[in-house]
């Protein structure tokens, strides 16, 4: 039976070992009545370990690591201040495996619930993914039950027997700044919606390319969602009947995602939706799952890409600020499947203090997040390049001519 308590009595010091590690759920889904508990009593508690995925509060501030050791997959959001100060501990992960990986060693988990159902079942409310899995390894499991979090359906509801400790609140979830897309975007995007079949099944990230691309499909008939994240721009196709998933096989009629990493918007509209469904990470990003969607269609941003396609999604100029992710899970799934596409989505330059760099490279500057044997389509606003079945030649053609006009002829030269 789980104990009732209010966050003003949780004695932290009592409930976390020292060099333990506590994990909590990512973007909205993160419980912060808990975490910001946690993080005033840290000191009392002594030096531990705490793994956060997207950041979208203070929790994740550099001023707490005189006692918290900061782990990741990412350096997205807020984590982005961990990282600049050294404060992040990175794992580097196919998201895949992020569960398998995270379960010897989290030893508290803390979640966000919404109210119980007329069964006594917490839903996961706005993240399902690599959370659920931990629920049965964790030592410690304290739920903070938000009522203001959405009942989001799937099969992942959660007895009192699973949750040791519960805290009652009513606040309002954490929430992205926007990030208007440039024209750069706003270009990939008219070049991407060319790409995307009706009836396609959709896989996209968070950002504004993401969003962008995602504003391009209002002419688009029954597309699908099965997506590691579900964002405002999704909901905003659902609301307008383009979104449907009524021509996928297996999850008709549904959108499948591990993650609701948008605002209100997202949220209401999930609330005890049946057309929604949060899933484990296993279901999400599972190649036997993703390699039977006709029609997926896998769209993921990069740094910087190279003329034989391979992928580099972490690193700029020796600075941590993306993830492996599970964009090569998707990748390869969307290469399995039937009429099935991979596509990286970038813009040709990037900015810096003495002018536009390429991110068209010869070489890469950071590590290869995604081999090129798992590269498909490669989408720059100077248009796109299908690699699938290239020789290394014709991969260095083909990319030469999607970086910016500028660098070809750098470019040309450093490939013979």
């Amino acid at each position: 039976m789980a104990i009732e308590t209010t966050v003003e009595a949780l004695d932290f010091p009592a409930l976390v070992r020292p060099g333990s590690m506590v994990c909590w759920g990512q973007a909205s889904a993160e419980p912060l009545t808990l975490t910001r508990a946690l993080m005033a009593q840290r000191s009392a508690i002594g030096r531990f370990d705490a793994f956060v995925g997207i950041g979208w509060s203070e929790t994740a501030d550099p001023a707490f690591a005189d006692y918290v050791r900061f782990y990741s997959y990412c350096a997205t959001g807020t984590n982005r201040r961990l990282a600049a100060a050294g404060c992040l501990q990175i794992v580097p992960s196919h998201y895949a495996a992020l569960s398998r990986l995270l379960a010897p060693r989290v030893d508290v988990l803390m979640l966000q619930l919404a109210l119980p159902d007329a069964e006594g079942r917490y839903g996961m409310a706005t993240a399902c993914e690599y959370l659920r899995p931990l629920v049965d390894s964790a030592r410690l499991v304290i739920a903070e039950i938000n009522d203001q979090a959405p009942a989001t359906p799937g099969p992942h509801g959660l007895i009192e027997a699973d949750i040791d400790i519960i805290v009652h609140s009513s606040r309002p979830l954490a929430t992205a700044p926007p990030s208007p897309p440039g024209a750069a975007e706003k270009a990939i995007g008219a070049i991407v919606a060319g790409l995307v079949e009706d009836g396609a099944v959709l896989q996209i990230g968070l950002g504004s390319l993401p969003d962008s691309i995602l504003q391009t499909l209002g002419g688009h008939r029954d597309l699908g969602v099965h997506s590691g994240l579900m964002t405002d721009s999704m909901a905003a196709l659902i609301e307008r009947g383009v979104i449907t998933n009524a021509r996928k096989a297996s999850d008709a009629g549904i959108s499948v995602a591990g993650l609701l990493a948008g605002g209100r918007r997202l949220t209401d509209l999930a609330h005890r939706n049946p057309a929604f469904s949060l899933r484990e990470t296993a279901y999400t990003h599972g190649l036997h799952v993703l390699a039977g969607i006709e029609r997926l269609t896998a769209i993921n941003a990069a740094v910087e890409v190279d003329l034989t396609g391979q992928i580099n999604a972490e690193e700029i100029a020796g600075r941590y600020v993306g993830a492996v992710g599970g964009a090569a899970d998707f990748l390869r799934g969307a290469h399995l499947a039937v009429r099935g596409r991979p596509i990286i989505a970038l813009p040709a330059t990037a900015r810096d203090p003495s002018g536009p760099v390429s991110r068209i490279v010869a070489k890469l500057g950071g590590p290869v997040s995604t081999a090129r044997a798992d590269a498909g389509i490669i989408v720059t606003e100077h248009g796109y390049a299908d690699l699938r079945g290239l020789s290394l030649p014709e991969r260095r053609a083909r990319m030469i001519a999607l970086a910016a006009p500028e660098f070809r002829e750098e470019l040309t030269r450093g490939s013979e």
